[in-house]
């Protein structure tokens, strides 16, 4: 039953991430741009802010879209982890959050040899907490 309800919540969160990615990129051009990322930085921060992890996930993934796009991977690796950050935080208010995707996003970014040291940093610290739940 509790695997069912696990992947009943994994379908509905993967979902509405992929939902909301459409209307982000919908909502920003889909061209590659300074401007497009500091839109999506800006959006995703709001969102955090607000408590709407969801919303905030999908544009740090665009964050991380945009950087990827503009050869900027230590960019790409804090925009990495702050989805993954998204995902704990829904995690720390709802346990059966699954930190799989996270954890993803984690091992992505922690294999950018040019994240800044205080990224790799923050990156461990989020990792040691996926992995406190992941086994």
């Amino acid at each position: 039953m509790r695997k069912a309800v696990f992947l009943g919540l994994l379908v509905v969160l993967a979902a509405s991430v992929g939902m909301g990615l459409a209307a982000a990129r919908q909502e920003q051009a889909q061209a590659i741009s300074w401007d497009n990322w500091r839109a999506a930085k800006l959006k995703a921060e709001e969102y955090d802010n607000g408590g709407k992890f969801v919303e905030a996930l999908q544009y740090y993934l665009e964050y991380a879209r945009q950087a990827e796009g503009l050869g900027q991977p230590e960019l790409v690796a804090w925009g990495k982890n702050n989805a993954a950050y998204m995902i704990i935080k829904m995690h720390k208010q709802d346990p059966t959050v699954d930190l799989a995707p996270a954890k993803k996003f984690l091992d992505e970014a922690l294999a950018i040899a040019e994240a800044t040291e205080d990224c790799k940093r923050v990156l461990a610290t989020n990792m040691e907490y996926v992995k406190l739940y992941l086994k």
